[in-house]
């Protein structure tokens, strides 16, 4: 499993509590780079900008990845551009909403 898989593989334990489904699968996580060695930065969205679990989400992933030996730094930016649709969620989250 390469590097981005482990970090995608670990983002899946971060749900977002309204929808059930994790990050991952709703097309939150819009990419996962390296920029140095023990470092991760990932860009990330939320469904909607005045969402009010803004920050639990955003804490969830930073702790996740903090979890992982392979990172002593981690940055997680979020973004508004371009905005979330379900066109982003993966096949397996589209399944979790009956699509």
């Amino acid at each position: 499993m390469s590097l981005k898989e482990t970090v995608l593989s670990n983002l899946k334990r971060v749900m977002d509590p309204e929808l059930n489904i994790n990050v991952v699968d709703l097309g939150l996580i819009y990419d996962v780079t390296f920029p140095e060695e023990g470092a991760v930065s990932v860009i990330m969205t939320l469904t909607t900008p005045g969402c009010p679990l803004h920050d639990s989400i955003t804490s969830g992933v930073r702790y996740c990845l903090e979890e992982l030996e392979e990172f002593s730094k981690v940055d997680v930016e979020l973004v508004w551009e371009p905005a979330w649709t379900p066109e982003k969620m993966t096949p397996d989250g589209l399944r979790q909403i009956g699509r």
